[in-house]
């Protein structure tokens, strides 16, 4: 079983408390080396979220987070991080886990352009636009005004087209995601969201939505949000989530459904997924339902195609063993 996680928040508990070990199980981290291995996780994004709790944050947070997870996961001699579409391949073909660095939310960026191409070079390769509220560039889905992009986020968006970093649209308000398949001419992402028609949280995407990110090519990955998959209920099973599935397949989605856990961002757990080791449930529940095409497909091979495609290539194609045209 190979896996991809688009999102997920352990560097920010890494970053925050250093005694935490990546290369160990502990209660405090649902994202460890261990249980990667255990559940095959084959590529984990790593996302950095500065907390809350750090008021006026500033890009030396940014910073701090960066050489976290180039010492905490880039160093571990069985994980490898992917920059390009080689680096994806190599991970592929070697017993290694990838891992692709994100960001969720570009607060502490100061409306600076000039962050954004410094974190292209230092392996920045998905960007989460906003968190839940309004930032310089654009307003978040939990900001009661619904705005859409400022200049500087219309600046800030010709800027990722131009780096190739892929746009993540988890947290953005409605306005400014209707603003961006107006802007922005390249596939883009939910990372960690769900479907509105299941769910009737403001983070859950519509219908309109999930239609648009089929039509851009861009992919959808559901998450383990307990509140996410179904409201109300204290004991959410793993058999709602397939419900989200189920919906996003009818309307024209099944290539383009993955799963964004969420984990280490949330407190509260679904039934039998308290943690990464634990995807060996969903693959089970899965097959009930699926072919097991469609299940490496929901797993796997989605996000795989997804990013082969839409990470950058090495400036040097001598560097690779691999032709990328005959992928």
């Amino acid at each position: 079983m190979r896996i991809v996680d688009a999102h997920c928040d352990a560097l920010t508990k890494l970053a925050l408390n250093e005694r935490l070990d990546f290369d160990r199980e502990q209660e405090e981290l649902d994202v460890c080396f261990p249980r990667l291995r255990q559940a095959g996780v084959k590529v984990q994004l790593f996302a950095m979220y500065v907390s809350e709790s750090i008021h006026n944050p500033g890009f030396d947070h940014i910073l701090h987070m960066i050489d976290v997870f180039y010492r905490k996961i880039g160093r571990h001699p069985q994980m490898q991080i992917i920059r390009t579409s080689e680096d994806w391949l190599k991970v592929e073909a070697s017993s290694k886990i990838g891992a692709v660095l994100t960001l969720e939310g570009l607060d502490a960026l100061g409306g600076n352009l000039a962050y954004i191409r410094l974190l292209h070079e230092l392996g920045v390769r998905a960007i989460g636009l906003t968190w839940n509220y309004a930032n310089w560039a654009a307003d978040g889905v939990m900001e009661p005004r619904n705005g859409g992009f400022t200049r500087k986020g219309r600046a800030m968006l010709k800027e990722l087209e131009s780096l190739g970093i892929i746009v993540d649209v988890s947290h953005l308000s409605v306005a400014a995601f209707w603003e961006l398949t107006n802007l922005y001419p390249k596939p883009f992402i939910a990372s960690h969201s769900n479907a509105q028609a299941h769910c009737a949280h403001p983070r859950n995407l519509s219908d309109d939505q999930i239609k648009a990110i089929i039509t851009c090519k861009g992919m959808m990955g559901l998450t383990f949000v307990p509140y996410f998959v179904e409201s109300g209920k204290e004991h959410v099973p793993i058999s709602a989530l397939l419900n989200h599935i189920d919906h996003v397949c009818a309307l024209g989605g099944e290539k383009h459904i993955g799963f964004g856990s969420d984990f280490d961002g949330i407190e509260q757990w679904m039934v039998n997924l308290r943690h990464t080791g634990d995807y060996a449930n969903i693959r089970e529940a899965l097959s009930k339902s699926y072919t097991e095409t469609q299940v490496e497909a929901f797993l796997y091979g989605n996000w795989r195609r997804f990013m082969v495609a839409n990470l950058p290539r090495c400036k040097n194609p001598d560097q690779s063993n691999f032709d990328m045209d005959t992928i």
